[in-house]
């Protein structure tokens, strides 16, 4: 650039006035430097993802009028019959209630306590209760169709409306969008649009015209024209819509459920559909090819779940001619939740996890249905559940059966010995017909997962119905969770997971860091799973470290964990066991876990070698009633090469 300024500059005669050569080079680097510029200044957009045919395809499907979940409230017999349930009669009573009383306040100050503390639950919570406050009184407005909860609903969405940014504050961190220089939106905000549009349909005639109206004018300008300028280029991109995690479903949900219901042109519609269909591939990109969800079960039932609200408001609103639920894409994660219990109702508490994490009934019933599954224990789950977001509420309470049937995904009714995720790393071994309730989850995989806690290697055992060395899940989230200091924590790093420690070192983060499967040998009395863990530790002086897992069945079963390890010079070498149960130490070479009933034998051999057992509370802000303790099993002395076994049974 400085030197077509030069050139331009020294085209010139001694006075001054440009040589005929030199005015032609004048004008044409003059020429390039004006593009230079125009093209600093407007960029080349990026060409729109959505075409114009596929548009055009869509909209031709979609009806006339916007259509959200449900019937609106003036269709008075669906509304009637919901409140002739105990349940559904309980919201009406609930809006009574809340509305005897304001609406939360939001003042700026709570708003701004995460930038300055890291604290997000203080804020989430009154954001949580505004949102809650919304969807109950519209609920009860559409049941009881009287009148008397649409002056506190409208009370409530003026002050959501007023709110200087719908996102949590949790994700505007630098307060661009508090502050009004942007207008992002994330998973709240998306959500938010779409319970206004929800509420728009459902009570278009009971609503004052000024609060339709406001809806209108703030569901655009904060979700759908953004969104759309978004995707066509015009303003900077938003992360999620190429993320492989829920937030790309939770989103693309709320964007386009928001669309269906509030868009007067099938036109416009359907181009929102149509971004949606070209986005939502990145999310089922995040699974593996089996189906495995890295960010646990509960975020199974966010990410997932919002993917089949998203499937089934594009599915009726095309009826039936677009079916996100029936690409083949979409299977194997459809079913992880079918494949991922361990025994008893227990799953596993991987990642970010919440222990007690259990797929959501309403979400297993609908998968059964839609792929023609017997699975027992959902046929009798009422999709008629009220709840705290319009939305998800109506589209369950209105699903008109029989929903289709997607044909070839046959499953067994009872759990199989097994369930491996080859793809994922995961391996569930489950115990045999009439043997001892004793169960494993043993996870390879990588320190670079969605959600992702550097465990690479870890396992945990269930003894009846209980989960006696365990994976701890997650934190309550603040603002070191999701930032360079992450794994500072002592349960999201390898520190608080059933791994070993060499050379004072824990597991480093990263996609490299993986455990690379050596062995599986798979029968129906005993499971082996080899793997070599040595990329999980950077350190130089590690030659080898593999761990071997073998799961016996039977009338005496029993884990057996056998870490061999060799280093290029004397290292210490410790590995550990995570519980939430008690412990002590019964001999020499035995530990008993145990929590209530449920105990668990732990035999130690270190081929000779002098160790020492020290537990250390793991002391950080979990969400379970106990905080997980770590049983640390130390060798006295660093080793060059040694093999550690740690057998662990079921014990009365």
């Amino acid at each position: 650039m400085r030197s077509i300024v030069r050139h331009i500059f020294r085209a010139r005669s001694p006075f001054g006035i440009p040589r005929l050569k030199s005015l032609y080079s004048f004008l044409a680097g003059l020429g390039i430097l004006v593009g230079l510029l125009w093209a600093g200044c407007f960029p080349a957009r990026a060409e729109s993802p959505v075409k114009s045919g596929r548009v055009a395809e869509i909209a031709a499907w979609l009806p006339e009028q916007p259509r959200g979940f449900g019937v609106p409230a003036t269709n008075r017999a669906p509304w009637e019959a919901l409140k002739t349930d105990p349940k559904w009669a309980a919201v009406i009573q609930d809006a009574a209630e809340l509305g005897q009383k304001p609406c939360p306040d939001l003042p700026d100050a709570l708003y701004l306590d995460y930038s300055k503390t890291g604290n997000r639950t203080r804020c989430q919570k009154v954001l949580s209760q505004r949102d809650g406050r919304m969807a109950t009184l519209a609920l009860a407005e559409c049941l009881e169709a009287k009148g008397r909860f649409v002056s506190p609903l409208a009370e409530t969405v003026r002050a959501i409306c007023a709110e200087r940014t719908w996102m949590l504050p949790a994700h505007d961190r630098g307060l661009e969008s508090f502050n009004g220089r942007t207008m992002d939106m994330d998973l709240r905000a998306t959500l938010i649009g779409w319970e206004l549009a929800s509420i728009h349909y459902l009570l278009q005639e009971q609503l004052p015209p000024d609060i339709r109206a406001l809806i209108e004018k703030e569901v655009r300008r904060r979700i759908l024209f953004p969104f759309r300028e978004i995707v066509e280029g015009r303003q900077r991109g938003a992360f999620w819509l190429k993320a492989t995690h829920n937030w790309n479903s939770v989103c693309l949900a709320g964007v386009t459920c928001a669309a269906l219901a509030l868009e007067p042109k099938a036109a416009d519609r359907a181009w929102f559909v149509a971004a949606a269909e070209h986005y939502i591939k990145n999310f089922l990109s995040g699974f593996t090819p089996d189906g495995y969800c890295s960010e646990g079960m509960g975020y199974w039932n966010y990410g997932f779940g919002r993917f089949l609200m998203l499937g089934e408001g594009v599915r009726q609103a095309t009826g039936g001619k677009l079916d996100f639920l029936a690409d083949p894409a979409a299977k194997a994660p459809a079913l992880y939740a079918l494949h991922s219990e361990i025994i008893n109702g227990i799953y596993p508490t991987i990642a970010d996890c919440h222990p007690g994490d259990a797929p959501d009934r309403q979400f297993l019933k609908l998968i059964s249905e839609r792929f023609d599954l017997d699975v027992p224990r959902v046929k009798t789950v009422s999709f008629a559940n009220p709840g705290k977001s319009v939305g998800p509420v109506t589209m369950f309470a209105f699903l008109q059966n029989p929903l289709p049937r997607i044909p070839g995904a046959q499953e067994p009714s009872a759990l199989p010995l097994r369930t491996w995720f080859s793809d994922g790393g995961v391996l569930i071994c489950r115990p045999g017909t009439g043997t001892p309730p004793f169960a494993a989850v043993l996870k390879g995989g990588h320190n670079a997962e969605h959600h992702n806690h550097n465990d690479v290697g870890s396992f945990s055992v269930i003894s009846g119905r209980t989960m006696l060395v365990c994976d701890p899940g997650a934190e309550v989230y603040t603002a070191r969770t999701f930032s360079a200091k992450r794994y500072d924590s002592k349960v999201l790093s390898s520190f608080g997971h059933a791994v070993p420690r060499i050379g004072g070192q824990l597991q480093r983060t990263g996609a490299a860091a993986k455990a690379v499967v050596l062995q599986t040998d798979f029968s129906e009395q005993r499971d082996l799973l080899t793997l070599d863990l040595q990329s999980a530790y950077d350190l130089p002086k590690l030659r080898k470290l593999n761990r071997s897992f073998q799961f016996e069945r039977g009338a005496t079963p029993r884990l057996a964990v056998i870490d061999t390890v060799e280093c290029a010079e004397a290292q210490s070498f410790e590995t550990a066991l995570i519980t939430w149960g008690e412990w002590k130490q019964v001999s020499d070479r035995e530990l008993l876990i145990s929590d209530g009933k449920d105990a668990l034998k732990v035999e130690i051999d270190t081929g000779g070698r002098e160790f020492k057992v020290a537990s250390e509370i793991l002391d950080e802000d979990v969400s379970t009633p106990k905080k997980p303790v770590r049983l640390a099993i130390t060798l006295n002395a660093p080793v060059q090469s040694a093999k550690i076994t740690l057998t662990l049974r079921p014990a009365h």
